[in-house]
């Protein structure tokens, strides 16, 4: 098993100039979303660490369009859940992860005094599923249509910015969204407007049974946003690059993630659980080779 990153190669640059040049397009999410902000963080490194690469960050729908793009060659490095992932290379994307990152928490929000207390009160509401291309739409329509949902509810496609803005206006009664903790946007929200979040964790096994291990119950704590505990379905997260990506590139990458992750995790908290004995598991993505190659030169 990894244990901790070896002190001689966690105080090295993460470049030791064998990366060729060129451009580094991140493929995010929403701005008020964890890839976007997480992103945000890894490209501002990379200008530290990596002079030969040229960081730019990509708004988009998230993990589905993120997949598209970085196998399609129109982006170098993305975020994705490992459901959206697996769909993708069951479906032939040439796609291969450098990490897997940390686990998003599937949120089902609405307003405090709303009737919903349970999934199957979202019978007849307005609720935005998620944006189209995003991983949140494929995880909820999986869940909806476990629990024969999908066509009784007034679905939007809406992402995190505009769910929140429309729940806030009273246009949609629910929304969900799948991130890490804390969500910025949700959090900015209950700040404005007294929330509940649903507890949906009960139905992660009858997920995993039907679509595979990518699915646990995880706990969205109190201390998160202020709202009592509650019981959800979480999803890892993985760093995605194309296979065919250099293999100095891939490795440089991924050293990157763990030499400035105190600083990663000033940009958003969620990169402090990074840890070698988890990031190595990614399945059914393959490690890129120079993600490989790094984690065999820490492991003791």
């Amino acid at each position: 098993m990894l244990s901790a990153i070896g002190a001689g190669v966690a105080g090295c640059p993460s470049s030791d100039g064998g990366v060729p040049a060129g451009q580094l397009r991140v493929a995010t999410g929403s701005p008020g979303g964890v890839y976007y902000i997480y992103g945000r963080g890894i490209a501002d490194a990379v200008r530290r660490r990596i002079p030969e690469l040229r960081p730019t960050v990509l708004q988009t729908a998230a993990s589905a369009q993120n997949l598209r793009l970085v196998a399609s060659g129109e982006a170098e490095i993305g975020f994705a859940q490992a459901d959206t992932a697996a769909e993708a290379v069951a479906n032939g994307a040439r796609v291969v992860a450098l990490a897997r990152l940390y686990d998003d928490y599937l949120h089902l929000v609405v307003r405090k005094d709303s009737t919903i207390s349970k999934l199957a009160d979202l019978a007849g509401k307005r609720v935005s599923i998620g944006a189209r291309e995003s991983g949140t739409v494929g995880t909820t329509r999986r869940l909806l249509g476990l629990s024969g949902l999908e066509p009784a509810i007034q679905e939007q496609l809406l992402g995190l910015d505009d769910s929140a803005a429309a729940l806030e206006k009273g246009t949609v009664d629910a929304f969900f969204f799948s991130g890490g903790l804390p969500v910025g946007r949700v959090r900015e929200l209950s700040a404005r407007v007294p929330l509940r979040l649903v507890p949906i964790g009960q139905y992660a096994g009858d997920l995993r049974a039907r679509y595979g291990q990518y699915y646990a119950e995880h706990t969205v704590p109190e201390s998160t946003y202020g709202l009592p505990p509650v019981s959800t379905i979480g999803i890892p997260n993985y760093l995605v690059v194309s296979a065919g990506m250099p293999e100095q590139t891939g490795y440089a990458l991924t050293r990157l993630l763990f030499d400035e992750q105190p600083e990663l995790a000033k940009a958003h908290p969620v990169a402090a659980r990074l840890n070698p004995r988890e990031a190595i598991y990614t399945h059914p993505l393959a490690l890129h080779p120079g993600a490989e190659r790094y984690f065999r030169e820490i492991k003791p």
